[in-house]
């Protein structure tokens, strides 16, 4: 749903801060494509709920969309908002977008979001840090800072992109989509297509591939990308992300050291109007996805599982299906990606998480977008 731009920053009152979970809403299974079985657990309900982190004690922070975040404890009974995060610009695909913790959470407290901003040319993605206090009246963000901003912005409220992980060795890698242009994602002027390697200040290490391209490519580990909604390292540390294709060619990715990825030159899709693009066979310089959709799935939020309530998963990913409404699980196995199967979650999957104790957590997207708890079907008992 396209929704006109505005301004937002959060301002609610603390009064009416907390609401209820869920009511006792009856929990299903679902059976997947191959035949595996999942029991699905509403938990609450959000307005437009992009992303979520878990806290070390089991609560949770989700953010919406229009500018808000949320502390929500571990039964999803309390939905307290924070204060102090960034007004954002809220329409189309832009607004508040990610949260993440950094590596030592536990002593810093920082934490990290992702956001569309407004300025000089229109609009860009943002990545801000700042610390979470929980001590008071009422949770806050002290000290926020923008430390990325996508450059040039420009106009229009799409493929923002701005998902965040961190690297083992506690880099942070930001995907910044190309904002519906195409051709600044193979333009070394512009951060927009590219992952992007910074310090966990947001300072540009000196060992990125691009440094004689520019002060701007600086920051680029890979480029020639669209629109990548799922970042995420494997055990091995091997960084994996998936990008929403055209008409078709929706792609999983191994991202490689300063590496190009072909955008908006070769696709497995099709232009929206019907007119094609080269295939990835037909320009071997360009890197060719691992696993590629046509139809589309519109992959959302991704994570790779190393818990234990689902050990026969550990080591697989899994990536919400926007146009597809489904999860989709795929094996990943060394350098190479397929497609297992898909649970058909009968709404469009916004957000795909582990939880601290192993189950999967989803987040449905739009308007009353629901948490959702994902365990054995068979510990139904």
């Amino acid at each position: 749903m396209i929704k006109p731009s505005r301004l937002s920053a959060i301002a609610a009152p603390l009064a009416g801060a907390l609401f209820a979970a869920l009511p006792a809403a009856a929990q299903s299974t679902v059976e997947s494509s191959a035949g595996s079985a999942i029991r699905v657990e509403p938990v609450a309900e959000f307005d437009e709920p992009w992303a979520m982190t878990f806290l070390p004690d089991g609560s949770m922070l989700v953010t919406e969309q229009a500018g808000t975040l949320l502390h929500v404890s571990a039964d999803g009974s309390g939905k307290t908002p924070v204060a102090g995060v960034p007004a954002v610009a809220y329409g189309g695909q832009g607004g508040l977008g990610d949260v993440v913790l950094h590596p030592d959470f536990a002593e810093n407290g920082l934490v990290y979001l992702s956001f569309a901003e407004a300025g000089e040319g229109g609009q860009g993605a943002a990545v801000a840090r700042g610390k979470l206090v929980t001590s008071g009246e009422r949770p806050q963000i002290e000290g926020l800072k923008v430390i990325w901003r996508q450059q040039p912005k420009v106009s229009g409220e799409g493929h923002y992109s701005h998902r965040l992980a961190f690297s083992p060795d506690g880099m942070l890698f930001v995907t910044s989509g190309e904002r519906q242009k195409k051709q600044p994602a193979q333009r070394m002027d512009s951060n927009l297509g590219k992952v992007i390697r910074l310090h966990d200040d947001g300072a540009v290490p000196g060992d990125n591939p691009f440094q004689d391209d520019g002060e701007l490519a600086r920051q680029f580990w890979t480029v020639g990308h669209r629109n990548m909604l799922g970042i995420a390292f494997d055990a091995d540390g091997k960084l994996w992300v998936h990008e929403m294709g055209p008409r078709g060619g929706d792609e999983l990715n191994l991202i490689e050291r300063g590496d190009n990825y072909g955008w908006p030159v070769v696709s497995n899709g099709i232009n929206y109007d019907g007119s094609p693009i080269p295939d990835h066979d037909a320009r071997p310089e360009f890197n060719a996805p691992e696993v590629s959709w046509t139809p589309v799935i519109a992959p959302a939020g991704f994570v790779i599982y190393d818990g234990e309530t689902f050990p026969n998963w550990k080591g697989d990913g899994f990536i919400g299906g926007l146009r597809s409404q489904a999860l989709v699980h795929v094996s990943l196995d060394g350098d190479s990606a397929s497609e297992i199967e898909r649970f058909d979650m009968g709404s469009r999957i916004r957000e795909v998480e582990q939880g601290p104790d192993g189950a999967l957590w989803l987040l449905e997207d739009g308007s009353g977008g629901r948490l959702l708890k994902l365990t054995p079907a068979e510990a139904d008992g």
